[in-house]
C-alpha cells in the first residue's frame, strides 16, 4: 500500500492510502487512537479497518495525525486532529471526485474527531466507531446526528465502560430518521487484543447490509 504525504494545517501528513479497483469506488477514511497514548495510523484496530474496507472496493486512506509518526506539528488536544482529518479527507477527494459515497471509521480517540468531522462534512454518509470513548470526551455536539453508523465495543472494556457506550448509543438512537448499529463483543477489552477478526466480521457484516446494493441491471451494462 503506498505511502502518500498530504498537506496538512501544521506542515507534513503521513498516510498509507489505497484505491479502489472500480472505476468510481468509495472512499472511507480511518481515522486512529490518541496520539499521547501510542496512537498511531499502524494500530492493529485502524490496520483491520481498513482492511474491511478495502475488501469491500473503497479507495481507502489511514493516516498519522500532526506529531506522529512522520506527521508534522504537535497534539492539539483534538482542535488541531479535527483540521488533520478534514484535510486528509480534501487529499481523498481529490483523488477520488466522483465517489459515489463517503465513510468515516474512528478507534476512540479516532472516533471522537471522526464524529465530529461527520458534523461538519455533509457528504459523509455513514460511519463506523470503535470504542468511542463516550466516558471521558464530550459527545453531545450530536445533535443531531447527521447520519447512520455502527458503534463497536469490547464487553471487557475497562478504559471505556461499556455502559457510557450503551448510554450514547441509546441517546442517538432516540432521534428521529437515523439508526444506530451497536455491536458488544464478548471478551474484548478497550485494544481487542484476541478479538480482532470479531470485530473486522461485525463491521463487514454491518457493512453487506448497509452499504448501497449494486443495480443488476447497471452491472450487467458495465461487464
Amino acid at each position: 500500500m503506498p505511502e502518500v504525504i498530504i498537506n496538512g494545517p501544521e506542515g507534513r501528513l503521513e498516510g498509507r492510502y489505497l484505491h479502489g479497483k472500480a472505476e468510481n469506488p468509495p472512499i472511507a477514511l480511518m481515522l486512529h487512537p490518541h496520539p499521547d497514548h501510542g496512537g498511531t495510523m499502524n494500530n492493529k484496530v485502524v490496520y483491520a479497518m481498513y482492511q474491511t474496507f478495502v475488501n469491500r472496493g473503497f479507495s481507502v486512506l489511514r493516516f498519522n495525525f500532526r506529531g506522529v509518526g512522520r506527521s508534522q506539528g504537535v497534539y492539539d488536544r483534538g482542535e488541531g486532529e479535527l483540521s488533520d482529518a478534514a484535510s486528509a479527507l480534501d487529499w481523498l477527494q481529490t483523488y477520488n471526485p466522483n465517489a459515489p459515497y463517503c465513510w468515516i471509521g474512528g478507534f476512540s480517540f479516532g472516533a471522537w474527531i471522526g464524529m465530529q468531522l461527520l458534523m461538519r462534512r455533509p457528504e459523509i454518509s455513514g460511519f463506523i466507531s470503535v470504542a468511542p470513548p463516550a466516558n471521558t470526551f464530550d459527545f453531545t455536539f450530536l445533535a443531531p446526528c447527521p447520519a447512520s453508523g455502527l458503534m463497536v465495543q469490547g464487553a471487557q472494556d475497562d478504559i471505556v465502560p461499556p455502559d457510557s457506550v450503551k448510554k450514547l448509543v441509546d441517546k442517538l438512537t432516540a432521534q428521529k430518521g437515523i439508526a444506530i448499529g451497536y455491536h458488544l463483543i464478548p471478551g474484548a477489552g478497550h485494544f481487542f487484543t484476541d478479538q480482532v477478526p470479531e470485530m473486522s466480521q461485525a463491521i463487514d457484516d454491518y457493512l453487506e447490509e448497509n452499504l448501497p446494493k449494486e443495480d443488476p441491471a447497471e452491472a450487467e451494462a458495465t461487464a
